[in-house]
């Protein structure tokens, strides 16, 4: 019969094999005897709420699989999951970062690429997304990947999907959320583009850029990642900012103009 410590135990033991770490490495990590951490992994030993969270700190486990682990120990979970709009200081540092990004895009999601902020750039690119790609909740991915979204209107279609599904595979990989099994599932069966369709890139030496063709003109766009540091809410924990800034001239002038209605 399963316990509920065999169950944190198997997930242990799991996460550790997701990361590809031996018991003596994650034993000599986290200042835990390989015999015990052995007998936690095989149902023998159930872990203290401080065990499970220095195990899960040292295998980078997300907070929302944290809270898992608790309940599979039969511990009450310890990081509480609010909406966006209650997470005070912190959403109101997401909406300062958006704005302040201005006349350049920028958008939060949360850990499936769903939209949860962006600023009025971002609003422009997104006003003529097709009502069946809009949601709520409108998905970044789906609506930049599908055919009936940016699809068409990117100049680099091969190499920004290469990017887009390599990035979507290194996180479910990092997760192991189903979510994400599925949207790359989804993203990987949206049509190809045609070999040799991609238009030479700009700034392609420093990092892989969005090519995008609006009826403002061409826009070449390099994007940064921001994730808030020591989270202690799941939503927070699943908050990324991507800011996208102009990888030449061209564009910046661009995202200046349109952002002054010319």
């Amino acid at each position: 019969m399963t316990t509920m410590a065999d169950g944190v135990g198997s997930m242990v033991r799991r996460w550790r094999e997701r990361r590809h770490r031996s018991q003596l490495d994650v034993s000599i990590a986290a200042d835990v005897s390989t015999r015990h951490l052995s007998f936690i992994e095989t149902g023998r030993s159930t872990p203290s709420r401080d065990m499970i969270e220095r195990l899960c700190d040292e295998l980078d486990v997300p907070l929302r699989e944290r809270n898992a682990f608790h309940l599979a120990a039969g511990l009450a979970p310890v990081h509480r999951e609010r909406p966006f709009a209650d997470l005070g200081a912190a959403r109101l540092a997401v909406e300062a970062v958006l704005a302040g990004h201005d006349p350049n895009p920028a958008v939060a999601v949360d850990s499936h690429w769903d939209l949860l902020a962006a600023n009025a750039a971002m609003r422009r690119f997104l006003a003529d997304i097709p009502a069946e790609l809009a949601g709520p909740p409108l998905n970044m991915l789906r609506a930049t990947m599908h055919p009936d979204g940016f699809a068409s209107r990117l100049r680099n279609p091969a190499q920004w999907r290469a990017h887009v599904l390599r990035r979507v595979r290194r996180q479910w990989e990092r997760t192991g959320d189903p979510v994400l099994a599925d949207l790359l599932t989804e993203l990987e069966s949206y049509p190809a583009p045609r070999p040799g369709g991609d238009v030479a890139t700009t700034g392609g030496d420093i990092a892989v850029p969005m090519l995008l063709a609006t009826e403002f003109g061409d826009l070449a766009l390099l994007y940064a990642v921001t994730v808030f540091g020591s989270p202690r809410d799941v939503t927070l924990d699943e908050i990324a900012i991507e800011t996208f800034f102009p990888a030449d001239d061209a564009t910046r002038r661009i995202l200046v103009a349109a952002a002054g209605g010319a």
